[in-house]
C-alpha cells in the first residue's frame, strides 16, 4: 500500500522520538475544537536556534474531560499505546507519540505534529486512499477505537495520510464507533489477518510489545486486545454499524 512504498517519514524516525521525549516544550497555544485540553507546542533541543524546534501536539492528563466509561487520567497513555501498536505492526499509521511525565501542565502525551491540509479528511480522501483506510479500519477494530471521526485523518504535504486522536481506545468492552463503515461486508485482508495472528502470539509471550503496552493499558485491556487480535486473525468480513451509536458525532 502507499504508506509502505515511501521512505520513512521524519515523523517516525528515532531522532523524532528522542526529541519529543526529551526536548523542552514551549506552549504556543491551545488547539480549538478539542473536547480535551490539547496544545500546540514547540520541542526545542539544546543548542537549536530559538523558534526552530519541531512542532508537536501535547495532551496533558490534567486536561482530560472525565468520562464514565474510561478510567481517569488514562487517555494520554492510550494515545501512546495506539502509536506503539501501529509501529510494532509495521503499519505506521500514527505519528510518533511519546509519554512525558514533565510537560508544562504535567504528565501527558506528545505527538509529532502533522503539517496538513485542513480541508482534507476521510470523506474527501477515501476514494484515493482506499487501501490505507481499509487498513485503518482493521487497526481500529484491533484497538477498539470508540471515536474515529473523519477529521482524525490528515493529509500531509507529501500526499501521505495519518491517523490521529486515539484517546478512546483499548477498552475491554466492544466500543467501536467510527465513520469507516464503507468497507462493511468486504473480506478482511489476508495481510492484516496475518499481522493480527502475529500480534496475538506476541501478546502470549514475554515480547517487547507486551511489555510496552503493559506500561500503558491495564492487564484486562491487554487481554482483551489479545482476544480481538485472535478473532481478527480468522477469515471474516468487516462489520456493519449496529445502531446510530456506531457513528461518532460530529462525523468530521
Amino acid at each position: 500500500m502507499p504508506s509502505e512504498e515511501r521512505e520513512e517519514s521524519r515523523l517516525l524516525t528515532p531522532a523524532t522520538a528522542d526529541l519529543l521525549g526529551a526536548a523542552e516544550l514551549e506552549v504556543i497555544g491551545r488547539l480549538a475544537n478539542s473536547s480535551n485540553g490539547t496544545f500546540l507546542v514547540r520541542c526545542q533541543a539544546p543548542g537549536e536556534a530559538e523558534g526552530s524546534g519541531m512542532l508537536a501536539v501535547y495532551k496533558p492528563a490534567a486536561g482530560e474531560r472525565p468520562l464514565w466509561d474510561f478510567p481517569a487520567d488514562s487517555l494520554h497513555r492510550r494515545e501512546v499505546a495506539a502509536f506503539e501498536l501501529s509501529r510494532w505492526l509495521g503499519w505506521d499509521l500514527v505519528p510518533t507519540t511519546v509519554e512525558r511525565p514533565d510537560g508544562p501542565l504535567g504528565a501527558g502525551s506528545v505527538q509529532a505534529f502533522v503539517d496538513h491540509d485542513p480541508d482534507e479528511h476521510y470523506f474527501t480522501l477515501q476514494d484515493a486512499h482506499r487501501p490505507f483506510f481499509m487498513r485503518l479500519a482493521f487497526f481500529d477494530m484491533l484497538a477498539n477505537n470508540a471515536d474515529r471521526k473523519g477529521g482524525h485523518c490528515l493529509l500531509d504535504g507529501s500526499g501521505r495520510v495519518w491517523a490521529i486522536d486515539h484517546g478512546l481506545t483499548f477498552h475491554v468492552e466492544p466500543k467501536l464507533r467510527t465513520v469507516l463503515w464503507d468497507y462493511a461486508g468486504s473480506r478482511l485482508p489476508a495481510a492484516e489477518r496475518r499481522a493480527a495472528h502475529r500480534l496475538a502470539g506476541a501478546l502470549d509471550e514475554a515480547s517487547d510489545i507486551r511489555a510496552r503496552l503493559s506500561e500503558l493499558i491495564s492487564g484486562e485491556e491487554l487481554r482483551a486486545l489479545r482476544e480481538r487480535a485472535s478473532a481478527l486473525s480468522q477469515p471474516g468480513i468487516y462489520p456493519a454499524p449496529g445502531s446510530a451509536w456506531s457513528f461518532p458525532w460530529p462525523v468530521v
